[in-house]
């Protein structure tokens, strides 16, 4: 540690190094199943390898955070990986039959080919499972490495409206396929990277590049435009029809704001309505509260939120109801710069600027203001 280190960041550090120098529960499964992964062409982190030892340990005199091992896993049962046969990175997770009983069954039914070509279809991409030999209860799903909805924040009205507009038709088809995602809520909606960041992030730190050598670079999603999956079918449900209409004890999300879940007196419960509110919920928090300019979206948010589920619109109507208002935003409506609430005059002006330029380099190369990938 260095002398001019400031002593609170040193108190920090000192405790923190005592809680990462030492795998959790859950990452010592993973550095057991290391050698096996391997086998399966899946590469694990130095910190999950058998010999791993702190790298910070040896250097005293520098930040433990510089280093790349310092980082432990963010939860319990999923782990970034990288596929050997073409360096590409990947998630795997750690799914228990008794604990979710369902969730392999649902993604691999989404992911079926006759589905999986539909344009439609929202669900993050299955590129492998498989069964762990010494645990019967255990399924590895692996999937690509996506990064969060709003990271990098979306720059545009028209990045905004191609968000919304591929996340209701996944929803969408999620509900004629008669599944109810019923934890839809903003982090388990993600997008895929590729586009905007060509040399693609760490998976740990991803304002780093994968090497850590450097900062990762990125484009903006008008420029390379991006799809956006839902993830996370763990206490999804696929309903037959001929039971009739799907009724289900709540199971609460991450969202714990559901109103018919707050009072809720024992009566099974449609779980359709609750994904329009888990959606209408995530922009109400992520765009209309953060955002100005963003009113417009306003009337059907408050219909999608509505305390009575009976009284929410299903996912149709809300498809309809936003197309039709789509139509109605101009081209400089569209390509105008989304503003932050609370940004200040000097901020502004600057960031107008530079919006200018770069919106006039999309119009001339005839990037479209609803950036949609092909």
């Amino acid at each position: 540690m260095s002398r001019d280190s400031p002593p609170a960041l040193e108190a920090w550090q000192s405790d923190h190094d005592d809680s990462v120098d030492q795998l959790t529960i859950a990452e010592r499964w993973w550095r057991d199943h290391e050698p096996w992964l391997a086998e399966r062409g899946y590469a694990l982190r130095p910190r999950y390898k058998k010999d791993w030892k702190p790298s910070w340990k040896a250097h005293p005199d520098r930040f433990a955070m510089d280093f790349e091992d310092w980082y432990a896993s963010r939860t319990a049962f999923i782990l970034d990986a990288t596929r050997v046969s073409d360096n590409s990175s990947v998630v795997l997770k750690r799914v228990k039959k008794s604990t979710n009983p369902r969730e392999v069954e649902i993604i691999k039914h989404l992911s079926s080919d006759d589905l999986k070509s539909d344009p439609r279809n929202h669900t993050v991409p299955l590129l492998d499972v498989f069964l762990v030999p010494d645990d019967p209860d255990v399924t590895i799903l692996v999937m690509p490495l996506l990064r969060p909805r709003n990271d990098p924040p979306w720059s545009t009205v028209g990045e905004v409206i191609a968000f919304l507009s591929q996340i209701f038709q996944g929803l969408q088809f999620m509900h004629e396929k008669n599944i109810a995602h019923r934890d839809c809520q903003g982090p388990n909606i993600m997008f895929d990277p590729r586009p905007m960041y060509p040399n693609m992030f760490h998976p740990r730190v991803q304002d780093k590049t994968r090497d850590w050598k450097g900062k990762a670079k990125h484009s903006t999603r008008t420029a390379c435009p991006v799809k956006y999956y839902y993830i996370d079918f763990g206490i999804s449900y696929m309903y037959n029809p001929d039971d009739g209409p799907p009724r289900e004890h709540p199971i609460r999300g991450g969202d714990k704001s559901v109103p018919e879940f707050q009072a809720w007196c024992g009566e099974p419960l449609d779980p359709f309505p609750t994904d329009i509110y888990y959606l209408g919920n995530m922009i109400r928090m992520d765009i209309l509260e953060p955002y100005k300019g963003m009113e417009f979206l306003s009337p059907l948010v408050d219909d999608m939120v509505q305390s009575d589920p009976s009284k929410r619109p299903i996912i149709q109507d809300v498809v309809r109801r936003f197309q039709e208002m789509s139509k109605t935003l101009g081209r400089r409506t569209l390509r105008s710069r989304l503003v932050p609430r609370g940004e200040d005059a000097l901020e502004t002006f600057a960031r107008n600027v530079a919006h200018a330029f770069r919106t006039t380099r999309f119009i001339l190369t005839r990037r479209p203001a609803i950036p949609q990938p092909s």
